[in-house]
This record gives C-alpha cells, structure tokens and sequence, in this order.
C-alpha cells in the first residue's frame, strides 16, 4: 500500500515517518511518498478558517493530484492571552504569504512581552486527515498544553518548539528527544489514532 503525506514540509516529513506504522494489520508494507516526490504538484492554498478545513483543503488536494490515499494535518498554536491567536495562522504568523520560523516566534515573544509566568498559558492543536478515493474522510485530534517561555531553549524540533513548554514535561518541546516529543506531541497524538485506522485499511 502507498500513501501520500500531503506536505512540503521536510521537519513535518521527518516527524510523521517516526510516528506512523511500517505495517499494516496483515504485516504488509505501507510505503510513504510525499509532495516532494512529486516536484511538479505545487503547494495547495490553505484558505480554511479552522485547522479541520486545511487539513481536509490538503488531503483532498493530495487525493485527487495523486490518486493516493492522501493523509494532511493543520496544526495551530492558541495563545490565551492573545485571543487565541496565532491559531490557524501558526505557520504564517508574521508573513501572510510565506512560513517563517524565526519571524513568527520573534513576533510571539514581542505580542507576549508584557505577560508572564501563568499568563503565557497555551496549546498545541493539530487535526489529520484522511482521504481515501471512496470520497470518505476521517478525522482525528490531538491536543497539548504547556506555557510560552520567555526566551528560545533547545535546539530539536522546529516551528514554535523552542518557545512552547510544555505542561506534562516542563521541558520546551525542542528540549526534548525526538522520541520524548513523539510520545506526547500534539501531532503524535493526532496521528497515533489516525496509525489505526491506516493499518486496517
């Protein structure tokens, strides 16, 4: 079975192939390509106003350019001191037209700068999705909380991961190992349901 993971993105790539199965329920080989195979599929427009509909807008995208099963997920940063902001627009807080880590925790920590200890309360939200040719889409959530920190610590990861602490651990998320990450990672999270469902496909 092959699958597209519907993304550019080399950071998220990564991440996914360590957190989805090798396998499926009857011991066969899932095989996973992504949009950087296919060089001549351009990035689809995220227009959604909820981390459900890009991930579906992305998925749906991959499903139909492809003719794959097509996996897609959004992820949003909510900041409760800023209104839940940057939300669906986490990957380009700074810059409406382009993804960039830097700026867009530069911009955290200057939004942030009057805020501190409790006040700096936030979650990671990141919604998968699954489309398969029947036109079905599936769903699943995964959630964590932590704090902003007031300075970057931790050199893993990438996106907000040096700037987002995390409740559970009191580490930020670069601080972590990649395997302490993605056993507790909002994205884990989401697509360690989503591994069920794709290994009983």
């Amino acid at each position: 079975m092959k699958i597209l993971l519907a993304t550019h993105n080399k950071h998220k790539l990564e991440e996914l192939l360590k957190i989805l199965p090798a396998e499926d329920n009857k011991g066969n080989k899932i095989e996973y390509v992504s949009f950087l195979d296919f060089p001549q599929i351009a990035e689809p427009q995220e227009t959604g106003t909820t981390l459900k509909q890009n991930a579906q807008l992305k998925a749906v995208y991959g499903l139909k350019q492809t003719g794959l099963i097509s996996i897609a997920d959004d992820t949003g940063l909510t900041v409760d001191a800023l209104g839940g902001a940057p939300g669906v627009h986490s990957a380009r807080y700074a810059y409406p037209d382009k993804a960039d880590y830097p700026a867009n925790n530069e911009k955290l920590l200057k939004e942030l700068s009057a805020f501190k200890g409790k006040e700096r309360s936030a979650s990671f939200t990141t919604v998968a999705a699954l489309a398969l040719p029947d036109g079905n889409i599936i769903f699943k959530e995964g959630k964590v909380s932590g704090f902003i920190a007031q300075d970057y610590s931790g050199k893993n990861g990438f996106g907000y991961d040096p700037l987002f602490i995390c409740a559970e651990t009191n580490k930020t998320m670069a601080e972590m190992t990649p395997q302490e990450k993605n056993s507790i990672s909002h994205r884990a999270r989401a697509f360690a349901q989503l591994s069920e469902i794709i290994k009983g496909l």
